[in-house]
């Protein structure tokens, strides 16, 4: 008897999803989740979306693996704690880093408002 290939069981899968037949939980190699969370870390503007569906996987499965790997529960959704440090510096940085990003996310805010309120005015007929 032929073995099936991943493409093979990914369009059983597939095809049994559509008829509402139950489809059994698959079960990867601890080396493929790695190599999906190397991919997807090597990729800095993708999202996790099109690599799981480059690679065939549910996105939620990716970013449990991706959780995982950074040492954090499944379905978490805090970084994980940091270690004790001796000196200041690394939390400077990081608060400097969260002050960063609060600015853009404020902007971003602002624009969002801006915009808002413009076609709120444009559309009254």
């Amino acid at each position: 008897m032929a073995q099936s290939t991943l493409a093979d069981d990914l369009a059983q899968a597939q095809y049994d999803w559509g008829r509402g037949v139950p489809v059994r939980m698959k079960h990867y190699p601890a080396e493929f989740k790695a190599d999906a969370v190397a991919l997807c870390r090597s990729r800095p503007g993708a999202t996790i979306k099109p690599v799981a569906g480059d690679l065939g996987v549910n996105t939620e499965t990716l970013r449990n693996w991706i959780r995982a790997a950074d040492g954090r529960r499944p379905g978490s959704h805090s970084a994980p704690l940091p270690a004790a440090q001796a000196d200041g510096d690394g939390v400077q940085a990081e608060l400097a880093a969260a002050r960063k990003r609060i600015r853009e996310l404020e902007e971003e805010r602002d624009i969002l408002r801006k915009a808002a309120r413009y076609f709120a005015t444009e559309t009254r007929w």
